[in-house]
């Protein structure tokens, strides 16, 4: 009970603009109403003033005109009021778009702000030049990787590019399952002459 006593209760949504919509709308159907009841009065008042002049009644048919000469009045006004209501219920609706337009605008006005204030022209430039100086380096690394291939070079490249692109193994050198040629005869006997003449120089040392 108190969470509901205690809370508290939301803003309205009905803004000054609608209440003035509702009370100019009311007041243009009270006209209305209004309207037709001296429509239907008039009918009524002109059969009338045409049975007393059946009636040889003159005087109260030409009174009857008269009064009904100033319902007619009435009724033109009645008509000129309701459409100015209509036309001031139309200029505040449209109004009502445009203040939501301007809204909108100044929405997407302070977002502009916020995100220009995030990347400044300097922010853009810089990145530019660093893009820029990207593809010349790189340009330069493909002029001297061009420069240093031959022709041969270049559709070997190629080949292997294609073959790498559509899943084949490329042709390796074949790795060599002979034993490498033997060691010549004179690398052979060059240990042994070593051996023959230090074999003298032992035996003197160790008499």
């Amino acid at each position: 009970m108190g969470n509901i006593f205690g809370r508290k209760s939301q803003p309205s949504r009905v803004t000054e603009q609608d209440k003035a919509i509702l009370q100019l709308k009311q007041q243009r159907d009270k006209l209305k109403q209004y309207q037709k009841r001296i429509y239907l009065q008039l009918q009524k008042e002109r059969l009338l003033a045409k049975q007393l002049l059946k009636d040889g009644k003159k005087e109260k048919a030409l009174l009857l005109l008269k009064k009904k000469r100033y319902q007619d009045q009435l009724l033109e006004k009645t008509e000129n009021q309701i459409s100015n209501l209509e036309h001031m219920v139309q200029d505040i609706e449209f109004m009502q778009i445009e203040m939501k337009v301007i809204e909108g605008l100044k929405v997407g006005n302070d977002c502009l702000k916020s995100m220009h204030e995030i990347m400044s022209i300097e922010d853009v430039e810089r990145i530019m030049d660093e893009t820029q100086d990207s593809i010349d380096y790189q340009k330069q690394i493909d002029e001297l990787l061009a420069g240093a291939l031959t022709q041969e070079d270049e559709d070997a490249v190629l080949a292997e590019l294609e073959a790498i692109t559509q899943g084949e193994d490329l042709a390796l050198p074949e790795v060599p399952t002979e034993p490498i040629g033997g060691v010549p005869e004179a690398a052979k006997a060059e240990p042994e002459r070593r051996e023959a003449k230090n074999k003298p120089e032992r035996e003197m040392l160790a008499v």
